[in-house]
C-alpha cells in the first residue's frame, strides 16, 4: 500500500477546495493499493481554508519548534499542521506503508521545495519532513 496526497487522486481537499488530480500518476499506479490522505484536514483544518506558508524555516524547523506555519489571514496554524503530520505517521505505521506520493511545493507535503512569499524556496513541508525522517520514501509530484 502507498500513501498518496488526496488532492492527487481527485479529492477536493486543497486549501481552496480544488483538486490536483494527476491522471498520469494514477495510471502508472493502476493495481496498487493507495491510501489517500490530507494532513491539513487530518490536523483539523477546514476546506476551504486560507493558504499557509512556513515562516522562519521549513517543516523540519516547525517540528523542532523553530518555525511557524501562518495562514494568509495571519492565523498561526502550526498546531494543526503538526497534528496532521503526526496522524499521517500513524497511518504509515498502522498500514505498514514504506512509500508515499505527495503534492509538491505544499507547506505540508512538499519535499525539497515549498512556497514562501509567492516564490519557490528550498525546504520540506511539515508532513514530508516527519515522514522522511521516519524512513518513508517520498516522491513529490
Amino acid at each position: 500500500m502507498i500513501l498518496i496526497s488526496g488532492c492527487l487522486v481527485g479529492l477536493e481537499c486543497r486549501h481552496d477546495g480544488s483538486t490536483e488530480k494527476d491522471d498520469d500518476l494514477l495510471a502508472s499506479l493502476k493495481g496498487v493499493n493507495l491510501l489517500p490522505f490530507c494532513p491539513e484536514q487530518m490536523g483539523g483544518l477546514s476546506t476551504p481554508r486560507p493558504s499557509a506558508e512556513i515562516i522562519g524555516g521549513d517543516g523540519h524547523d516547525v517540528l523542532a519548534h523553530k518555525a511557524r506555519v501562518i495562514g494568509e489571514d495571519g492565523e498561526d496554524v502550526t498546531v494543526p499542521f503538526v497534528r496532521g503530520a503526526t496522524e499521517s505517521k500513524k497511518l504509515v505505521r498502522l498500514f505498514n506503508i514504506t512509500s508515499a506520493y505527495l503534492k509538491g511545493k505544499s507547506p505540508s507535503c512538499g519535499l525539497g521545495t515549498i512556497f514562501r512569499n509567492g516564490h519557490q524556496v528550498e525546504g520540506d513541508g511539515v508532513c514530508a519532513a516527519l515522514l522522511s525522517r521516519n524512513g518513508i520514501k517520498i516522491t513529490c509530484v
